[in-house]
């Protein structure tokens, strides 16, 4: 089966992704195929280049082929991406300062991401 994460809760990214979802991918036991992660508000911040977190889940989804993104506007409100609140859900924000592999956009992005490889499940934590 493959899945997509969104992380939307409070403290998604450093609770669920860091201590189960992330450790049981690295050790190869998830039991499933995860296709994507797309990440709201302060869960954009494990995704800062240095963050020990992120530096983790780079490594993983380079090796494992896993879409990284975060939203777009949330993304321009932390500094993490270059670009303007009218350029967001365009696909004309760029990600900065974020570990390898990360994008910004919004839903229309992240279709278009998925598409070629879509998951049978999205899981919103």
């Amino acid at each position: 089966m493959k899945v997509a994460y969104i992380f939307r809760s409070d403290m998604a990214s450093t609770f669920q992704l860091a201590t189960m979802i992330l450790p049981q991918l690295e050790g190869g036991y998830h039991g499933a195929d995860v296709v994507g992660m797309f990440f709201f508000d302060d869960n954009t911040f494990v995704l800062r280049a240095g963050d020990p977190i992120g530096e983790r889940l780079a490594k993983i989804a380079r090796e494992r082929g896993i879409l990284l993104m975060m939203c777009d506007q949330c993304a321009v409100r932390r500094n993490l991406a270059e670009g303007t609140f009218e350029q967001c859900g365009k696909g004309d924000v760029t990600a900065k300062g974020t570990v390898e592999g990360v994008t910004a956009g919004c839903f229309p992005q992240l279709y278009e991401a998925l598409g070629s490889n879509p998951p049978d499940q999205v899981i919103t934590l």
